[in-house]
């Protein structure tokens, strides 16, 4: 199988939306929490992150769900032109393989998620130009290790040995993508640079809700919520679900206002490097590249 193609035609389009716009590197520059002061984050780290460094920290993130996704489809990743930057040579990932699928549905969603993720990628280097950073190291055989043993799930955990586990891998990234982005909404405020941030939103919401529709039918209840409770005293509040709340489904994960939650810059870390305050670790061995 060959790795999915971009289409130029909607990359251009989007590049000349950050242009119109007067945007360049400012393109969801409030990403990760927004302007020079990011909530959760010590004075002196966020006094350190401009428009550019947070776009930065948004390529990072686009980065590991991209290399995810492909190597699951395709079996192999970015290719180097997608990967190289600023502060030098790509990081490299650390595992990974193309899942052999069972259920062609399956495969199909992973498809198109691979190819939005891969899109995503594209779009935040367009913006950032010269300016974008070399994708970081990855690890997505420890990093999975790792979090099934805190999650009470077993010693190891492979998410590309099947169908299911290639959706609990998933089931990991996408809630937090889509928290992400929300974190930033309200420190967004140019209208475009909000309604580029949102589209965006709303593609990592799909992805969340096909495979949480997908784990719910598949009675892996009790695994979502074993990672929903992880993640949730990682950020250090009550802002995660699974898939199923009060004995019923639960495919959109919301607050009392039927809002899906919202995480800064600091809780996203503590999720992806798998301890609070931590400058690295887990998916991210050597932290995210700056």
């Amino acid at each position: 199988m060959s790795a999915p193609q971009n289409d130029r035609g909607d990359r251009l389009g989007r590049r000349n939306l950050l242009r119109s716009s007067g945007m360049g590197v400012l393109a969801l520059g409030a990403l990760a929490g927004g302007g020079t002061m990011v909530s959760g984050v010590r004075p002196a780290e966020a006094n350190a992150i401009n428009d550019q460094a947070i776009l930065n920290f948004a390529l990072n993130l686009e980065y590991l769900e991209a290399e995810y996704y492909l190597l699951a489809t395709t079996g192999q990743g970015l290719p180097a032109t997608a990967t190289t930057g600023s502060n030098g040579p790509t990081g490299g990932v650390t595992g990974g393989r193309q899942v052999n699928f069972s259920i062609p549905a399956v495969q199909q969603y992973a498809n198109e998620i691979a190819q939005d993720e891969m899109n995503h990628v594209d779009f935040l280097r367009s913006a950032l130009g010269a300016a974008a950073v070399s994708e970081p190291t990855l690890d997505l055989v420890n990093s999975f290790n790792t979090l099934a043993q805190a999650a009470g799930l077993g010693e190891s955990f492979d998410p590309f040995a099947s169908d299911l586990n290639f959706l609990i891998g998933a089931f990991i990234f996408e809630d937090v993508g889509v928290t992400a982005y929300h974190g930033a909404a309200s420190r967004i405020h140019d209208k475009q640079i909000l309604t580029a941030a949102a589209g965006i939103l709303g593609t990592e919401a799909y992805h969340a809700s096909e495979v949480r529709l997908l784990l719910f039918q598949m009675n892996q209840d009790p695994v979502t919520e074993a990672i929903s409770a992880l993640r949730a005293t990682l950020s250090g509040t009550a802002d995660d679900q699974g898939v199923v709340l009060n004995r019923a489904a639960n495919i959109v994960p919301t607050d009392e206002n039927g809002l899906a939650f919202a995480r800064d810059f600091r809780q996203v870390l503590n999720i992806v490097y798998g301890a609070a305050g931590a400058t690295k670790g887990l998916f991210f061995p050597n932290g995210i590249t700056r």
